[in-house]
């Protein structure tokens, strides 16, 4: 009953507030009809307030995301079923389920009845212009009576989670050249003396098949041990990304950071549908551990870049340990490294050119961003910085790319696929030194 008084309407205290002054009046002016007329507006809505705090019934509620991962720009549906599993009927319900202000704000409902052991399906559209994880729901059922004066509102406990993905730019099927140098169980050490299944075990990496686990190894090791049972060369490689806060400038979705989440996931999932076992490594250390596309890894480099923010950090120096800190890759050449960048400074280039080992292929993406979104540009930024930063990693092995935002990202990756030394859009490139077009 005090939950009910809570919802009272703003028409029902104000009936409230008009019938006990009438009946004050009436006391004071000696007016027994004005106390009549008093008490009948004040019970009224308190007989609307025990008709609701008495209501019985009871609501099921089902939700059901169509797709609960999505780029952004893309609409995902939501489909809510309700369900009345009383033996009353409801009376008239307001239904709205929560939503972000991102994805477009509340969805209201108004249902008349539902029948004893009833469902009503509702449905409606989400969108969103700016990538993140949002949380759906939960919903809320509002009862009212029919005069209105009172509203009690009931929430369910269901909620549901929306991942918003980075944009992904199509890659051409070009394949980089020197790609496959990469590490993994080659058939070298694949195959021993033993015969073709050689049994020996290595540790467990995300992605591993399960039913490879080695049992014996594992109790005597203490940790989770595989058998070696790869037969054919698998190449491995690694998407390192720049977060840092001083590395990237301009607001929203121009600016260079949100590019360059853009060109990360974009490079990603081509390469781990290409066939290679990758890693994520930022400028904070490994993110995300060496693993296939059946391992999972393209969602969970997506649902991580999802929410991927800037970084307070101000130095390269975890991530580029976590780069070439990696033993078996150590003996491989390294595999392959793309690593996407913002501004870099003279000294950063230098550290980055010199984390590239052996003869693995490494393709760093400086990305520039177009900066109408507001905001300055960090210390050593602009296109003289970058130009300088490219000759110093190329005098270090790398291939560089130079891109305003990812929609230029498959024309240059065209280019790095055939092994150019530099791509700079809006530029040329003549015997290693850039030029600006026309």
């Amino acid at each position: 009953m005090r939950r009910a008084l809570a919802g009272l309407t703003t028409r029902g205290r104000s009936f409230v507030a008009a019938g006990g002054t009438a009946i004050v009046c009436a006391f004071v002016l000696g007016e027994r009809d004005l106390l009549r007329a008093g008490v009948l507006v004040l019970v009224l809505p308190l007989l609307c307030t025990l008709a609701v705090s008495r209501t019985r019934y009871r609501l099921a509620c089902a939700r059901r995301l169509d797709p609960p991962r999505l780029p952004v720009g893309r609409e995902a549906r939501v489909d809510l079923r309700l369900e009345n599993v009383s033996r009353l009927p409801s009376g008239v319900l307001m239904v709205e389920d929560r939503v972000p202000y991102a994805l477009g704000g509340r969805a209201r409902f108004v249902l008349d009845r539902i029948e004893p052991h009833g469902k009503r399906e509702l449905g409606y559209r989400i969108r969103s212009d700016v990538r993140g994880r949002f949380r759906v729901g939960p919903l809320t059922v509002r009862l009212a009576d029919p005069f209105g004066m009172v509203e009690l509102v009931r929430s369910f406990s269901l909620s549901d989670t929306l991942t918003v993905t980075p944009t992904i730019v199509p890659l051409p099927p070009e394949r980089l050249t020197g790609a496959w140098t990469g590490g993994g169980d080659s058939i070298a050490r694949a195959v021993s003396t033993a015969g073709e299944d050689d049994v020996t075990p290595r540790e467990y990496r995300h992605g591993d098949d399960l039913r490879r686990v080695h049992w014996r190894s594992t109790a005597r090791h203490g940790e989770l041990m595989v058998r070696r049972e790869e037969q054919h060369f698998q190449s491995s490689g690694t998407l390192f990304f720049d977060t840092r806060r001083t590395a990237h400038w301009g607001d929203g979705a121009a600016g260079s950071f949100e590019q360059a989440v853009s060109v990360a996931a974009s490079i990603g999932v081509h390469l781990v549908q290409t066939g290679i076992n990758m890693r994520y490594v930022t400028d904070a250390g490994e993110a995300l551990p060496t693993a296939s596309a059946d391992g999972g890894f393209e969602g969970l480099l997506l649902d991580t870049l999802a929410v991927a923010r800037r970084s307070k950090g101000a130095s390269l120096s975890a991530g580029l340990a976590a780069l070439r800190g990696r033993p078996g890759e150590e003996r491989d050449g390294g595999g392959l490294v793309i690593a996407v960048f913002g501004v870099l400074t003279a000294e950063e280039a230098r550290s980055v050119a010199v984390a590239r080992r052996g003869t693995g292929t490494g393709v760093a993406v400086l990305v520039e961003g177009h900066g109408r979104g507001g905001g300055a540009a960090p210390a050593g930024g602009g296109r003289v910085a970058a130009r300088t930063a490219a000759g110093l990693l190329r005098a270090g092995g790398w291939r560089v790319v130079i891109i305003r935002s990812a929609a230029e990202l498959a024309g240059a990756w065209a280019q790095a696929g055939q092994g150019a030394e530099d791509f700079v859009k809006d530029g040329t490139v003549e015997d290693g030194t850039v030029k600006d077009g026309a």
